[in-house]
């Protein structure tokens, strides 16, 4: 079976900023999300280490994050099904935006490069704006190039890291 085809890696940021019942800490949670995502049609190949982040948005809670690198033959809209099942397993509503939440999964990168329809974009659309998703990314697919910018996962991290340079025109007013 050498000559099999590769399967279809993705990218999978996780989260979460509130204790569960049966799981516990969101670093326990993460752990519990983490072997949730195994299945017959999911294969873990890699995880990062989990971070803590401070929150977006409304939320005081610190964050748990983490990024899983999974081999599937899922197509994304499938992907994204099981993630969002797996995230209501873990007792997750659909509400409001960046209010704390027990779990939350998002497909960040495909090795099919971009996908987009109505319900999910691929790459994930602020992946280049979040430290907290792009230094656990870096830690395990450093090489990785995204799809549209064409830099790899470890020049968006630099980049992001970088000050931003002051807009001396903005002030002249």
């Amino acid at each position: 079976m050498s000559n099999a085809t590769p399967l279809p890696l993705y990218a999978i940021g996780l989260g979460s900023n509130r204790r569960h019942g049966r799981f516990g800490d969101p670093r326990a949670v993460l752990m519990a999300a983490l072997a949730a995502l195994e299945s017959d049609d999911i294969e873990a190949v890699d995880a990062s280490p989990i971070i803590a982040s401070d929150p977006i948005g409304p939320s005081r809670r610190r964050y748990a994050n983490a990024v899983a690198l999974v081999a599937s033959t899922l197509t994304p809209p499938q992907m994204l099904a099981r993630l969002h099942a797996i995230e209501a397993a873990f007792g997750r509503r659909v509400g409001q935006r960046w209010s704390a939440r027990t779990l939350d999964l998002d497909i960040l990168l495909w090795s099919g490069g971009v996908w987009s329809d109505g319900a999910l974009t691929i790459p994930h659309p602020a992946i280049d704006q979040r430290a907290f998703v792009l230094g656990p990314l870096r830690a395990i697919v450093p090489n990785w190039q995204h799809p549209l910018h064409r830099h790899s996962v470890r020049q968006l991290a630099a980049r992001l890291g970088r000050p931003k340079p002051v807009d001396r025109g903005a002030a002249a007013h």
